[in-house]
């Protein structure tokens, strides 16, 4: 899947410079959404007693890595789901582009019916809003831990808040890396993954609207993406 992304350039204060951006077109031929990628073993054995009591599968590994359809990538501001039942995660979206190793944003965007039968089939029902932003890993990687994920819902007429916590919580992507390939080399080009979702405020629950942002407070930037549902008819 070819996806475009704008890379703002840093300039010798470390302030990133809007002047200077540059822009890349890279093609992702394998999507990998990294689940149960948090640091905390206790917390996430609770999670997955908690979603065990409503039907969900209990995972085979933590951290288990599901394989999602290349072309399920989308940079629209618009996506299509079947019904009402699904919900948007923001997770940091890392890729391989010419040797290097990049980090965007996207919603691992899931159908929370499906999901008590099969959460690889309910992640590879919906497409996955990406942002328009990247960075280099190069830049951020010294103060990873530091970076914030947060996202947004509208319900009754306003936005609230939705989920937010700092990437310490997660699994770092060099771990996840490391554990997907299993010891082969990183991918000189064309590997795409998801990094993991911080909680849920007041839990999951399904949302036309959905605005994400990554935060570097250190650089004085952030990352962001917005994009609303449209709902498909369920019908036999």
């Amino acid at each position: 899947m070819k996806l475009t992304f704008t890379l703002p350039a840093l300039t010798t204060g470390n302030q990133p410079s809007s002047s200077d951006a540059a822009r890349i077109e890279v093609d992702i031929d394998s999507l990998v959404i990294a689940g149960w990628a948090g640091r905390d073993p206790e917390a996430i054995m609770h999670h997955i007693s908690e979603l065990e009591a409503l039907g969900v599968p209990r995972p085979s590994a933590v951290p288990l890595f599901y394989r999602v359809a290349a072309n399920q990538l989308t940079q629209n501001k618009s996506v299509e789901v079947i019904g009402r039942a699904s919900s948007g995660e923001a997770e940091v979206f890392i890729f391989t582009h010419q040797g290097e190793l990049y980090v965007s944003l996207a919603s691992d965007h899931t159908d929370r019916e499906l999901e008590s039968h099969s959460v690889a089939l309910s992640k590879q029902l919906c497409v996955k809003p990406v942002a328009t932003v990247a960075w280099r890993m190069s830049e951020v990687a010294a103060h990873w831990d530091q970076l914030i994920l947060r996202a947004w819902i509208k319900e009754d007429g306003e936005f609230r808040l939705y989920q937010q916590g700092p990437l310490s919580s997660l699994r770092q992507p060099d771990d996840l890396l490391s554990r997907y390939l299993n010891g082969d080399p990183l991918p000189a080009e064309g590997l795409g993954m998801t990094c993991g979702t911080v909680a849920a405020i007041g839990g999951i629950r399904p949302a036309t609207e959905f605005r994400m942002e990554l935060v570097d407070e250190r650089l004085g930037r952030s990352i962001s993406h917005a994009y609303h549902s449209l709902e498909l008819p369920v019908v036999a």
